[in-house]
């Protein structure tokens, strides 16, 4: 299929009756469903197994525990230091560099505002402006869980309603401010270095969205502000487990200016694993 052809079918298809279908699936205990969801999904995208804590794939109880499957122990090191910044996923890189005034580099001939990402805030945006972005792509194969880049305390989370277009390549090239139009779940940590922004945004069949303290996240297109957090006193050491999406989607974590010198060799198109070093504070 061209990539032409592809992004015109997203804008006609029914993003959100898609999800809402494919979230059925991924949640069903019917064996014969889920075992042959499972086993043709393993197999056409040649998922590495032998990571997981549970290496057979037909043992977890249906599509979503055996997508969002934890890894066996060590598996992933996370990068040692107080000053260095762990890589949030298992992925590959979109885009990552310096936000130029207020807006964020998408890909060739296509940014958007940090105040859009961050669900229409200017005050939420102001922090970020002429900071740092990063943005990790998390393809159909990788391990799908979202880690602490940084430890940090959780000020607020929230839920801003929008599309739910393909995050791949092709379509990062050819719609407009895909990331700030997608539905997405912006986490808003205060650390040692200064506010941190993690970002999971959704994309076309993405079922859901969890967090470890609200779990699945459920507003039904809402946009949906949950600042009550800030009173649990919520603080995730850096490598902790932040959140999971069923299916895959993208991370993207933002820091202020003159914070942090992401890593050598971290360029578009770039393979990243979870924990791994993916900066380091100024």
């Amino acid at each position: 299929m061209s990539d032409t052809l592809f992004i015109a079918l997203q804008h006609i298809l029914p993003q959100h009756l898609l999800s809402r279908g494919t979230g059925w699936l991924a949640a069903t205990r019917i064996k014969a469903i889920k075992n042959t969801f499972i086993s043709r999904f393993a197999q056409a995208y040649d998922v590495n197994m032998a990571e997981a804590a549970e290496e057979n794939p037909l043992a977890y109880e249906n599509f979503n525990a055996f997508f969002t499957r934890a890894l066996k122990p060590g598996m992933r090191p996370i990068a040692q230091g107080a000053k260095v910044v762990a890589c949030p996923a298992d992925g590959a890189i979109s885009q990552i560099g310096g936000i130029s005034q207020d807006r964020i580099f998408q890909a060739k001939g296509r940014d958007y505002s940090v105040d859009a990402l961050l669900g229409g805030d200017a005050a939420r945006a102001r922090p970020f402006i002429g900071g740092q972005f990063a943005t990790v792509y998390l393809s159909p194969k990788d391990y799908h869980r979202v880690h602490m880049p940084f430890t940090g305390r959780l000020r607020e989370m929230i839920y801003v309603p929008g599309d739910l277009y393909s995050v791949n390549a092709a379509t990062a090239g050819n719609v407009d401010n895909l990331f700030a139009r997608n539905e997405r779940l912006v986490c808003i940590f205060d650390t040692a270095a200064g506010p941190m922004a993690v970002v999971l945004v959704g994309a076309m069949i993405v079922a859901g969205i969890a967090t470890v303290w609200a779990g699945d996240i459920k507003p039904h297109g809402r946009h949906v502000t949950v600042s009550g957090y800030q009173h649990q006193n919520i603080t995730l050491q850096k490598g902790d487990e932040l959140g999971r999406f069923y299916l895959g989607s993208t991370a993207i974590v933002l820091f202020g200016p003159n914070v942090v010198e992401w890593a050598d060799g971290l360029t578009a198109g770039a393979a990243v694993r979870m924990g791994a070093a993916f900066g380091t504070l100024r």
